[in-house]
């Protein structure tokens, strides 16, 4: 057994484990305050948080020789763009945990990884029958999970499929551009510009009071201490050894976390149709991460 591997692997799951939770985090959250205030608050702490681990490898670099400066305009321009999809994926998915389970936008957020190389083909990538054989099994699981009785997709799980796109679409900006930038720099940016567009949101949109984050506090902390500085942290420290397929689909199940994490700590319940409707989402999630 590769040792460094395995290693790896195991942070991946912690790092699954902690954005799984998260859910129920951003869920309790909207109990508070709105969903721009929340994530203004969480991605200003998240940027925060990685300070510490960029000074780290600066340090690391200079000592070995391998430190460059940053190219700031590729690193504005890159964090610009990366936050703006970032701040709308987010937005979408914290409004639709007003209206839905933290299960549910766990299962549904997780679609991006169907939605990534489905999006590749408009920049010429090639896309393979388990794709699409993923983006089948998953839609099917879609319908079974959010639609009604009445043939109606819930609001909330309607957002979070929007949500998902976005989130697609920031995994393809981040493809494109994180070879320019330093990758952990470059997450602290996007994560401040995000955080900048939600805090201009919020105070045009949503009543920003100290009293309503100061009740949300925990939520809050969690979402941005540990879902976006730990966790992303853990990511990038795994991902170093780890293998790209292992890695997929290891975080994909993010999903299952959310939903053992809705019924652990909120209640949470599925009805049969539902439990089918997202085993068939996650095997969607995995088979799409199989190469042709």
């Amino acid at each position: 057994m590769n040792t460094r591997s395995f290693k790896a692997d195991i942070l991946l799951m912690i790092t699954a484990i902690i954005w799984g939770a998260a859910f129920v985090a951003q869920r309790v959250g909207m109990d508070y305050m709105g969903p721009l205030t929340f994530n203004a608050v969480r991605f200003a702490l998240g940027t925060i948080a990685l300070l510490p681990l960029i000074m780290r490898i600066d340090r690391d670099k200079k000592r070995d020789g391998t430190y460059q400066e940053v190219d700031f305009p590729s690193f504005i321009k890159g964090s610009l763009l990366a936050g703006g999809a970032l701040f709308m994926g987010a937005t979408l998915q914290q409004w639709g945990l007003v209206y839905t389970t933290a299960g549910n936008a766990g299962f549904i957020t997780g679609l991006y990884v169907v939605f990534v190389p489905i999006f590749g083909l408009f920049f010429r990538q090639k896309t393979g029958l388990p794709t699409w054989i993923g983006a089948v099994l998953a839609v099917i699981g879609m319908y079974l999970l959010s639609v009604n009785e009445s043939f109606h997709i819930e609001k909330g799980d309607l957002l979070v499929l929007c949500s998902a796109f976005f989130w697609a679409g920031h995994v393809i900006v981040i493809s494109l551009l994180a070879t320019k930038v330093d990758p952990v720099k470059f997450a602290s940016g996007q994560f401040a510009a995000c955080s900048v567009f939600s805090f201009i949101g919020a105070f045009i949109f949503e009543d920003v009071t100290v009293s309503g984050i100061a009740g949300g506090i925990i939520p809050i902390l969690y979402g941005g201490l540990m879902s976006v500085g730990v966790a992303y942290t853990l990511q990038v420290v795994a991902q170093q050894d780890a293998k790209p397929a292992h890695a997929a689909i290891i975080l994909s199940l993010e999903s299952v976390f959310a939903a053992i994490a809705g019924w652990l700590l909120l209640g949470e319940m599925l009805s049969m149709q539902g439990v089918i409707g997202c085993g068939l989402m996650l095997c969607g999630m995995l088979i799409s991460q199989v190469k042709s």
